[in-house]
């Protein structure tokens, strides 16, 4: 699980399994937003805020793959995560 947040207190969390696009698996506001935020802490999953993209994925429903217009800008995310975990794809 990756997890993007912004400084508005919307927060939301992909799933990326290396095979199909990344899946929108929380997001909320406000405490829910802290709490998502919380538990990503808690498991050392990586934190990338970017205001603009978390709006954006925060309208994809639960659960959903995100579109594809956005795969360039969520590469990005991940490859950050990956690059802070010390992973690489597929690990």
């Amino acid at each position: 699980m990756k997890g993007l947040i912004n400084p508005s207190d919307i927060a939301v969390a992909l799933n990326y399994d290396g095979s199909n696009a990344p899946r929108v698996m929380a997001k909320g506001r406000g405490r829910t937003a802290e709490q998502i935020i919380d538990l990503a802490k808690e498991h050392n999953i990586p934190l990338h805020t970017d205001v603009v993209l978390v709006d954006v994925l925060s309208k994809i429903p639960l659960g959903d793959e995100i579109p594809r217009e956005l795969y360039l800008a969520v590469a990005e995310v991940i490859a950050f995560a990956y690059l802070l975990s010390g992973k690489r794809p597929g690990e």
